[in-house]
């Protein structure tokens, strides 16, 4: 069984009112899944739909039509087997990055002193346990990202999700993040879904790309590269790195037709 199952969602809005009122279809017949353990990335262009599929898969939209199977149950709402990492840290700004991390914690009614173990595992994890008593306006944003991943790991999810979580830093922070998620995937073997608009970013990460468009899955690139991979800078040097990237590029701007090193089939 998969880790995730997205069966034919299709997700459609109404915007205006009375004889403006006109209804727009966000997402048309989208299917996939995600093993135990794999890292999954979903790119494709602005507005195709990338953001809604993720926030169908956490609960936080129902879909038109379709559903998303978690554990082998439908989906029907928020749950503790989903986490959800946002663009921007979204921290409490009166509670410490140790008290943000252990937020979700206290919701699930875990007792205090398992409670700090957890909150510390985590923070280590991400390299804040030096600034686990700061608050947010005294982390810079590489660091705010970190307490988010590391607020979404403690609650323990089966599957990690991920809006474009290193688009607002920059380039170096952004490096030093995509190294570190990969090093706690290789520590945790979380399942990890993650939203991207940059093809090395999709690349260097996961083990398969699908890619969106018109709020369809358009191909699905399987990347075949050795784990560990190391850093972005090393694997550009890398011809299968290059060879994937490029025919990620092809699908993106219609330059190609499907060839072997992709496969329109999202399961």
């Amino acid at each position: 069984m998969a880790q995730l199952e997205v069966r034919n969602i299709a997700k459609t809005f109404r915007l205006g009112t009375g004889s403006k009122a006109r209804t727009v279809r966000a997402l048309d017949d989208v299917s996939f899944n995600i093993e135990r353990g794999e890292i999954v990335a979903i790119t494709g262009p602005s507005g195709c739909g990338k953001s809604t599929i993720l926030r169908i898969i956490m609960g936080l939209e129902t879909a038109t039509q379709g559903e998303v199977i978690s554990r082998g149950m439908k989906v029907s709402g928020c749950g503790y087997d989903r986490s959800l990492v946002f663009q921007h840290a979204e921290l409490l700004p009166w509670r410490s990055a140790r008290a943000n991390v252990a937020f979700g914690l206290e919701l699930k009614g875990v007792l205090p002193g398992v409670r700090d173990v957890i909150t510390d595992r985590y923070l280590s994890m991400v390299g804040l346990a030096h600034a686990a008593d700061r608050l947010p306006h005294q982390l810079s944003g590489g660091m705010k990202q970190r307490v988010g991943i590391a607020r979404a790991l403690a609650i323990e999810p089966d599957i990690l999700l991920m809006d474009e979580p290193f688009g607002a830093l920059d380039a170096q922070t952004r490096e030093e993040l995509q190294n570190e998620l990969m090093d706690i995937h290789a520590q945790t073997q979380k399942t990890i879904l993650i939203i991207t608009h940059d093809m090395d970013e999709a690349v260097l990460l996961a083990d398969r790309v699908i890619v969106m468009k018109a709020g369809r899955v358009d191909t699905v690139l399987t990347v075949d590269i050795e784990r560990p991979r190391g850093n972005l800078a090393g694997l550009r040097g890398n011809a299968e790195f290059g060879r994937k990237r490029l025919a990620l590029w092809e699908r993106l701007h219609d330059t190609a037709p499907t060839s072997t090193s992709t496969s329109t089939q999202a399961a």
